[in-house]
């Protein structure tokens, strides 16, 4: 392995030196107005996806690029209330571009995302994606980031209290969504059903949210999505800048902070972060204080590199260290920001080589990252762990995208991992592992007329090999293979509608977890079996979707099926305990899953925004009895709403200042595994939240932002269906089972930028 790693880096810096030949050093610069005023726009960000390189403009509305390459490449011009400006130019030819900017706050799909062979415009994918950026993450209240997210629609939540959450997207959830990080899978995420992201909210810039299969751009895991979390661009060329930002919530008392300092000196880029949060234990009316769910968090990164008009080459390290507390059913009138027994401590370092070459009007992308996540259970004693394990993880990836055409897009690539467990502690879970992962694929887009078809090929092969260990865990070696594919279109009926269609292949693994458990799971309350004959999964999927975007309206609707053979899930044993704990073993059956997303934006006057949303997924077992017939961990049907009203805009002090109403209504959910008491029926609910926000503006420059919010306003005493802690075997004196959500919460945020 070594070996190979050299071998990688030594054709980097290869590649690097002869793509510095074959580029050139072009200039950017223009001025952006709005178009209705005329006046000059400060803060555009002006942006290259596919060269990681942006800028914003100053005081007088100009911004300016140096050392471009030549090639045509997106570029995205976006502001704040404004409609997204999104356009292919040669930078070989064009080195002046002014804009001019129309206001509006209903427009979609005006936005570049990850497709299949690189960067591409939203509204050309023929499965739905969500973006959400900076701003909405900012001005969301969430303890963690994917609750940050689970208010989009057709995206939900599996929660261990407030500091743990894992993603549910349609539906699916656990190790089918991959979620990627600085380029590369996330692992720490993947390797069980109770560990969370791993990644520090503050360093996220904007996350994209790929619903439906994505098995052909990440291979097993990917059978119901992925989530993507990118970072900041790099400074513009000759300036540093600063960030500082605090925030606080009255209902757990978390205090968080983070501050980061980036710069670009010719060319020559760098970025570091470090974050810190610290929460008590979570209140609601029902159990008070619930011991257990407080946690604290710590985060650093940095980044150093080279951009180049041949590209560029980034080196990135991160560490990240969660102690989140156990809860196992105890309330109590009083709370600590100390550890408790039981606790866990979370580790999770990486190094990541990220590396783009623009070989003429191609583009060769080259990652390579190690990461290691090192996971502790405290039971009995604060300073010897019983459960001690370490995972080891090199992430490769190579991808080259052929020179654009006006009517081709084409890419070709290989990705996998190599991984290593060891158990190191004297109490076990699952056992010391080797894997090996590989796969590859081509893909390709296609514009004929009003018709965008993209799809592709993908052929994987994992090969898992356990060590036995006594008494515990006998060796196990399983190779699994698969191909996988989609094919889709996008009609484009008019300039503001669109209809899509696209058929996807799924493929997944089993993990180690399913295979191979054999031991408590604290964090999930329960002692689990794995089951050593289980076979991958694979699935089809059919989507179907029609959009409708203008200035006053716009209209989405997806809609989804899809047929999973081998579904696997943990199955609650009957009257079976083991160590005093529930015992549960993963089985596998044939699952059909229907459902969609609807959203409508209204725009009726100048400023004030109307969003309503409607999920719904039903899951079933095929040929099963009513008691089976549905799956465990099936999200509620819900209803959002948002009111929105920006009170000031592009103002002298004041500047998006705006004032919001939420609403999230999630239904009754009947359709539950009720087999052996699995899961039980969630009662409907109805939340409400506050939102408010603004700029502050000094001599035109944006000099702080403050976000207020109030969620659960009305203090509503509810349990969430996809909430572990709903589960928990603890009967207090007001004979409610379980321990419910989190009540009512403030939350405010300061972020102060500084240039220099």
């Amino acid at each position: 392995m070594n070996r190979i790693i050299f071998l990688l880096l030594t054709v980097c810096s290869c590649l690097a030196a002869v793509a510095d030949t074959l580029n050139g050093d072009n200039i950017l610069s223009g001025t952006i107005t709005d178009k209705k005023s005329g006046e000059k726009l400060v803060g555009v960000t002006i942006y290259f996806p596919e060269l990681s390189n942006g800028t914003t403009t100053d005081a007088d509305g100009h911004y300016e690029f140096t050392r471009l390459p030549d090639k045509t490449t997106p570029i995205q011009v976006s502001y704040l209330g404004h409609k997204t400006i999104v356009k292919n130019i040669d930078l070989s030819t064009t080195h002046t571009l002014n804009l001019k900017m129309d206001e509006s706050d209903a427009m979609i799909n005006e936005v570049v995302v990850t497709a299949l062979t690189g960067q591409a415009l939203m509204k050309d994918s023929p499965t739905p994606i969500a973006v959400v950026g900076k701003t909405m993450l900012a001005a969301t209240p969430s303890t963690n980031i994917i609750d940050a997210l689970s208010f989009q629609p057709g995206v939900s939540q599996v929660t261990t209290g407030g500091g743990i959450s894992k993603p549910v997207v349609r539906g699916l959830g656990f190790n089918r969504v991959v979620v990627v990080n600085d380029g590369i899978r996330q692992e720490g995420n993947q390797w069980g059903e109770e560990h969370g992201v791993e990644i520090d909210p503050e360093s996220v810039s904007s996350a994209e949210i790929l619903k439906g299969p994505a098995s052909l751009m990440y291979g097993s895991d990917a059978m119901g999505g992925a989530i993507i979390f990118h970072d900041e661009p790099t400074a513009p060329i000759g300036t540093m800048e600063a960030n500082a930002e605090t925030q606080y919530q009255t209902n757990n008392g978390l205090f968080g902070y983070s501050v980061n300092f980036k710069g670009n000196e010719d060319g020559i880029v760098w970025n570091a972060r470090w974050s810190q949060t610290l929460a008590h234990a979570y209140k609601d009316k029902i159990d008070q204080y619930v011991v257990g769910s407080q946690y604290r968090e710590r985060a650093a990164e940095g980044m150093a590199g080279i951009n180049r008009s041949w590209g560029y080459t980034h080196l990135k390290m991160s560490y990240y260290n969660l102690t989140p507390g156990i809860a196992e059913g105890e309330r109590s009138d009083s709370y600590t920001y100390g550890r408790q027994l039981p606790f866990q401590q979370v580790y999770h370092y990486k190094v990541v080589s990220d590396n783009s070459f623009f070989l003429g009007n191609g583009t060769l992308q080259a990652i390579l990252a190690y990461q290691q996540n090192h996971r502790q259970e405290y039971e009995d004693s604060p300073t010897a762990p019983g459960l001690d394990m370490k995972l080891h993880t090199v992430n490769y990836d190579l991808k080259y995208r052929l020179p654009l055409t006006s009517d081709w897009n084409l890419a070709t690539g290989i990705n996998g991992m190599y991984q290593k467990m060891f158990n190191k502690g004297d109490e076990y879970l699952i056992p010391a592992y080797n894997l090996f992962d590989i796969g590859a694929y081509a893909t390709s887009s296609y514009k004929v007329g009003a018709f965008t078809l993209s799809g592709g090929v993908r052929f994987d092969n994992r090969h898992l090999h356990t060590f036995a260990l006594e008494n515990t865990f006998t060796q196990l070696s399983r190779n699994f293979s698969a191909f996988t594919g989609s094919v889709g279109a996008v009609y484009a009926v008019s300039p503001k509608m669109n209809i899509r269609l696209n058929l996807a292949r799924g493929f997944r693994a089993p993990n180690l977890s399913e295979l191979s458990s054999n031991g408590v799971h604290e964090g999930s309350v329960r002692y689990e079996l794995g089951n050593g004959n289980l076979h991958p999964e694979y699935s089809w999927q059919m989507d179907a979707g029609w959009d409708y975007t203008s200035n006053l309206i716009s209209f989405q609707l997806s809609l989804f099926a899809n047929f999973i053979d081998n579904y696997i899930f943990a199955d609650k044993l009957a009257d079976i305990k083991t160590e005093g704990y529930d015992t549960y073993q993963y089985r596998q059956g044939n699952a059909r899953m229907l459902g969609g997303e609807a959203s409508i934006d209204l725009h009726p006057i100048d400023r004030l925004h109307f969003q309503n949303t409607f999920s719904y997924v039903n899951s079933v077992q095929l040929h099963q009895p009513h008691e089976s017939k549905y799956l465990p961990w099936t999200p509620a049907p819900r209803f959002t709403s948002d009111l929105r009203y920006d009170l000031i805009r592009d103002g002298k002090v004041l500047n998006n200042t705006y004032f919001a109403l939420q609403a999230e209504c999630d239904l009754r959910q009947n359709h539950f595994y009720a087999l052996n008491s699995t899961e039980t029926a969630t009662s409907s609910y109805t939340l409400f939240n506050i939102l408010a926000g603004t700029d502050l503006k000094i001599h035109g420059v944006k000099r702080a932002s403050l976000y207020l919010g109030c969620t659960n306003l009305f203090n509503r005493a509810y349990q969430s269906h996809l909430s572990r802690l709903k589960y928990v075997e603890a009967t207090p004196d007001n004979g409610h089972p379980g321990i419910y959500n989190m009540g009512r919460n403030i939350t405010m945020k300061l972020v102060v930028p500084v240039e220099f």
